[in-house]
């Protein structure tokens, strides 16, 4: 019998399986120079990200490429220091946005978009878009969800769709936002959908699909995750903690249908 310990992997087969900073090795007390110099590369790209200028009129014109009707608005912070300083000024709507927004509000929709800058303008122009092009042949599947207006908003944070989309008659709206840049993905882009919009939700009112990038998840993935929430909380009509995500197992239910007894 062979009494000899087997030898530990080494730890740098880890990074095979992770962006993480793992392995990096030393110099005597401190990093190498490559892993020093790329760490200093994504801290940059980190801050350049968050203070990216929001590209509305290239988004308007993308956007209506594909054959929706787009509107711009802006959130009560006058500049990306007021939006960094304040986060509650981006929860709201400057007053002629909001004005401007109610006269184009002609008929209630099923859902309302909102594509706003968020923490990372950079995931915005990156990937809306391109995920849009993927979730809205889903959505017209089968019985067709009734895609209304989209809202591209500048100095905006997550709650701000809640009153774009109550404006609009929204039965739910899904907002398309940049996250907050990490060393790995400066270019992160979430998507929170919330049933009944309404100023006053929190976040345990939304479901979030998160982690959308060319390293995380692919359009097609979050377009079918979005979609299944999509159907699923008209259905059930109820989004946040008491629907979960079960793409992966089920088809959404119809909407309008009961729940089973």
């Amino acid at each position: 019998m062979n009494d000899k310990p087997v030898p530990a992997r080494p730890t740098v087969d880890l990074r095979s399986f992770t962006p993480a900073r793992v392995a990096l090795g030393r110099s005597g007390a401190s990093l190498p120079t490559k892993p020093l110099l790329d760490f200093t590369l994504a801290h940059a790209r980190a801050r350049d990200a968050v203070h990216a200028v929001f590209d509305g009129p290239r988004l308007m014109t993308e956007v209506r490429a594909l054959g929706l009707a787009a509107t711009e608005v802006t959130s009560r912070a006058a500049d990306r220091g007021d939006y960094l300083r304040r986060p509650d000024l981006g929860r709201q709507l400057d007053p002629p946005s909001a004005a401007a927004l109610a006269e184009v509000a002609i008929a209630p929709c099923q859902l309302a978009i909102v594509i706003g800058d968020g923490l990372s303008a950079a995931a915005v122009h990156a990937h809306s878009v391109a995920l849009l092009q993927s979730l809205l042949p889903r959505l017209g599947e089968g019985e067709a969800v009734a895609t209304g207006r989209v809202v591209l908003a500048s100095g905006a944070r997550v709650a701000l769709a809640d009153e774009i989309g109550a404006i609009l008659g929204a039965r739910m709206v899904l907002m398309l936002i940049g996250e907050r840049p990490g060393l790995s993905a400066p270019d992160s882009l979430g998507a929170y959908l919330t049933f009944a919009p309404r100023p006053g939700l929190t976040d345990a009112d939304r479901n979030c699909v998160s982690n959308i990038h060319k390293a995380g998840l692919s359009y097609d993935e979050a377009a079918l995750k979005i979609a299944w929430l999509v159907r699923e909380g008209l259905a059930r009509q109820v989004t946040g903690v008491a629907l979960k995500d079960e793409s992966a197992d089920r088809a959404p239910r119809r909407i309008g249908a009961t729940e089973p007894d």
